[in-house]
């Protein structure tokens, strides 16, 4: 449902509003793009319309508040961002709304707050299931915070999606993919990733300079994504993002100074996948010098066959330099089936 093409979320930021802790790895303007902007009921109509007025059905509009702690925000600024939203959901510009919080805000007080409104999605930031990863971020909950967050939120009926991060100080291979085994344990309806991206004026970039911080490489970090993604997908939940959106402070060397950052970063994980797919593959079959294999997918994941800048095609090449490799689309494959077939030598 979460990933359907027909359905609209309207994002609002509310860059670091609302948290009781600066994360070390976080400078949030620079995150939302946004530096004290803060949302109000002209700037969030305006946004609204201005969404709106892009063509195409859609199943479901969603406005959601995005960037800060949504449930630690003081109460009266957050009633009226609330009473906004619900009024554009009975003037049927909306259909619900969603928010991110972090997992300490989660009580049956603040989630009581909230019979009056048509919330249906709380994201919660967990980032690490690691005691010692969350603390050393200096994040101020706890992995029990997060697992009774869950349970709270699914007796209150309501939606739940959860983020992790990746490459946090004191994170290791092993202990994000314990974080993911655990969330996945919790069975969010879905999931985001985001690799640590080194942002000025953060204390991650203090350790840093200092040399006491190293971020992941990109193709390290393409590949400990890639295989918790799979751990989520074999419990069908969707990974609806993986790495941070592009935006142009991000992409400025003056804000982003180190780390994974890759403005097609989901893009990369879907290509490695792909590519272990033929690797796979070609392992089970005999192919002869001469003969020519048929790689065949659905048209919308050509682009994630070939990788980016036709890398994948690139090594398939070097391992295999003896063999034509040929890319047939299929519309009756799903986006993530891959069928590989050979075509004798005439």
């Amino acid at each position: 449902m979460l990933n359907n093409d027909k359905f609209l979320v309207i994002p609002i930021f509310t860059p670091h509003l609302g948290c009781p802790h600066k994360c070390a790895f976080c400078n949030q303007s620079v995150i939302t793009n946004k530096k004290r902007s803060l949302p109000n009921s002209e700037k969030i109509q305006k946004e609204v319309n201005d969404y709106l007025k892009f063509k195409g059905k859609r199943d479901r509009t969603q406005l959601a508040f995005f960037g800060g702690t949504f449930l630690g925000l003081e109460k009266n600024y957050r009633i009226s961002l609330l009473d906004i939203a619900q009024e554009l959901v009975q003037e049927h510009k909306i259909d619900s709304i969603r928010f991110s919080t972090r997992p300490d805000t989660i009580t049956k007080k603040n989630l009581g707050s909230l019979k009056n409104y048509s919330v249906s999605t709380i994201e919660l930031g967990v980032q690490s299931m690691d005691n010692r990863v969350l603390s050393l971020a200096d994040r101020g909950h706890s992995a029990e915070d997060t697992k009774n967050a869950a349970l709270l939120l699914k007796e209150y009926g309501f939606e739940t999606g959860m983020q992790m991060m990746v490459g946090l100080p004191g994170d290791t291979d092993e202990t994000a993919i314990e974080t993911a085994m655990q969330i996945a344990d919790l069975t969010p309806a879905f999931i985001r990733i985001y690799p640590l991206i080194v942002l000025k004026n953060s204390r991650v970039y203090k350790w840093y300079k200092q040399g006491k911080y190293q971020p992941l490489s990109l193709s390290h970090c393409v590949t400990l994504v890639k295989n918790i993604f799979h751990i989520f997908s074999e419990k069908n939940i969707p990974v609806i993002r993986m790495g941070l959106q592009a935006s142009e402070l991000l992409q400025d060397k003056n804000s982003m100074v180190a780390g994974p950052w890759h403005p097609a970063f989901g893009h990369l994980v879907y290509s490695e996948i792909f590519l272990d797919k033929v690797l796979n593959s070609l392992k089970d079959v005999s192919v002869h010098p001469g003969e020519e294999v048929s790689l065949q997918v659905n048209p919308c994941s050509e682009s994630r066959l070939r990788g980016n800048k036709n890398d994948n095609i690139k090594k398939l090449a070097i391992l295999y330099p003896l063999i034509k490799f040929r890319i047939k689309t299929d519309i009756l494959l799903k986006p993530d089936q891959f069928k590989l077939g050979i075509i004798a030598d005439t």
